[in-house]
């Protein structure tokens, strides 16, 4: 990229070792791409087939292609994929901020239906898969895999891509469907994560009941016990900054204490072999219903934006860095001596995703449909079809654990690892720019919008939906200011004007009376110090 001499920087483009330092010139040119996939980005905002992720996936392919030609077909990449490097830097900002920008309204509303898919949908998900590959993998002859690397099959391509899920499905637009895509994908990643880490842990040759109920209870105690450490986090944080304003002195101070006790939370649960997902997640929601009201009016757009922008470059760091690294030579050499096996593997694999998934979003949405009293709070048939479809991309999470089973620092010399390897990149380009390309086209064509305002302000309606509080009694206005209302299909006219006096309203109630004395939050009035134009009410 702009005089620098590829045959100079690219034999120092790649991390050997943990020990080995990192090159500058490999710095400079993947920052240069990282701007060149911002402003390609930009340029095609507009373009109805693509979106920021598939951006990345063809400029990091491009890229790869003429690092490949540079160096006579010797390399391919810039970095070797680091499994570490991606869970324990590059996902914490993107689920944190899912979680911080989150309609808490929308998301609580539908909680259990959430938990129904990405918990019970993701172990059913994870059966079909396990257990088709075992079967079907015998017709291939592929002699190299145990029990173990067939669960472990299960467990990674169960995890949907819910980064690519944020770009294609807009939360104004279709707050119902993106509430249980959106929050499907989380604690779908939570699942598979945890699924695949507490496999790791059990001798999987002595499957019998006893190791079966160990499992569920292991699984269910990673659940709690991530949820909990994140909301205890979340509230320190908000107690902290509460009492002792730092705003008064410097803004800059809380903006740090919530960045640093956002990661804090991720490392402790790491460090305590929790669920990391999960508790940065639940850590956001927690900041974003106290600890965010405590702070001055210049911390509450700087923290917004800032979070914001931290899950924007890791979401493009991502995906191209999937997209250089699947062009890994040294991989397909392995493959190119079986490549019926290969694509044999790959056809299997997607299949299995496809079925895997149906078979558990249309039973399950008609188990949810059954506790909704509403017919227009029900999930149709058209919004199946789409939860069905939105979910079937698959991403870095799924190369993260199909690169911690099968390499040993992103490298392998056994062919049967290699083949499962480029299956998994052949699987994540190919649902990636299919379906995250059609899935807009698809959401428009199936549910049409009926009446979208053209002058309201979109930095006010993320503002105000922070301003929600965490659980609601269903009274909130579904009016933008101009007096329009968003209607898509039937989600959000009932989804914000239904009644109901249960656990919501007793939440209310208990929140305003002990949690928000303590903690702070929405509502409280404002510190003497303060300006009024510094209190969002």
């Amino acid at each position: 990229m702009m005089g620098l001499d590829l045959g100079y920087v690219l034999p120092k483009l790649m991390f050997l070792s943990k020990s080995e330092e990192i090159s500058i010139d490999a710095i400079t040119l993947f920052v240069g791409l990282l701007c060149t996939c911002i402003v390609v980005g930009h340029l095609l905002e507009t373009n109805r087939w693509v979106n920021g992720s598939i951006t990345a996936l063809i400029i990091g392919l491009c890229t790869g292609v003429m690092i490949l030609i540079a160096t006579g077909g010797r390399s391919s990449h810039i970095l070797i994929f680091n499994e570490e490097l991606f869970f324990i830097y590059l996902l914490p900002p993107i689920i944190f901020n899912a979680g911080f920008q989150v309609k808490k309204k929308h998301f609580f509303h539908n909680f259990l239906t959430i938990n129904l898919f990405g918990v019970v949908g993701t172990l059913i998900s994870f059966v079909v898969i396990s257990l088709g590959a075992a079967k079907l993998f015998e017709k291939l002859n592929i002699g190299f895999l145990e029990t173990g690397d067939y669960l472990a099959l299960g467990a990674i391509f169960s995890a949907t891509d819910s980064v690519c899920t944020l770009q294609v499905l807009n939360q104004e637009e279709t707050p119902l469907l993106y509430s249980l895509v959106f929050g499907e994908g989380v604690v779908n990643d939570a699942t598979s994560v945890v699924l695949f880490n507490a496999l790791q842990r059990f001798d999987l040759s002595r499957f019998t009941s006893d190791v079966t109920f160990k499992f569920l209870g292991s699984l269910l105690y990673l659940f709690s016990t991530s949820t909990f450490l994140g909301a205890v986090v979340g509230l320190l944080s908000a107690y902290i900054i509460k009492k002792l304003y730092f705003g008064r002195h410097s803004t800059d101070r809380e903006v740090a204490l919530m960045i640093l006790m956002a990661y804090f939370s991720y490392m402790m649960a790491e460090l305590l072999y929790l669920s990391g997902i999960l508790t940065v997640f639940f850590c956001g929601i927690v900041m974003s219903h106290y600890t965010w009201h405590n702070v001055t009016e210049k911390s509450r757009v700087t923290t917004k934006h800032a979070f914001a922008t931290m899950s924007f470059i890791a979401e493009i760091f991502i995906f191209l860095y999937v997209g250089i690294d699947a062009l890994d030579i040294e991989k397909w050499r392995l493959v190119s001596k079986s490549p019926g096996t290969s694509i044999g593997v790959s056809a299997i694999l997607f299949t299995l995703v496809v079925v895997g998934r149906a078979a558990f979003v249309f039973p399950l949405s008609f188990v949810a449909n059954l506790t909704r009293s509403s017919p227009h709070e029900r999930i149709g048939y058209k919004q199946q079809v789409i939860i069905w479809w939105a979910g079937l991309m698959r991403g870095a999470v799924s190369m993260a654990l199909a690169y911690n089973q099968f390499t040993r620092s992103g490298y392998t010399k056994l062919r049967g690892n290699a083949i499962l390897i480029t299956s998994t990149i052949s699987i994540v380009l190919f649902s990636t720019v299919v379906f995250g390309s059609i899935t807009k086209a698809l959401v428009r064509y199936l549910l049409p919008l009926q009446i979208y305002p053209s002058n309201f302000s979109a930095e006010l309606l993320a503002l105000k939906s922070m301003e929600e509080p965490l659980l609601t009694n269903g009274h909130g206005s579904g009016t933008f200011p101009n007096g329009h209302v968003v209607i898509h299909g039937r989600s959000l006219r009932m989804l914000l004007a239904t009644p109901t006096n249960t656990v919501h309203h007793y939440w209310r109630l208990f929140d305003d009376a002990y949690m928000r004395p303590v903690f702070g939050g929405r509502g409280l009035a404002p510190r003497p110090s303060e300006s009024p134009m510094e209190t969002l009410s």
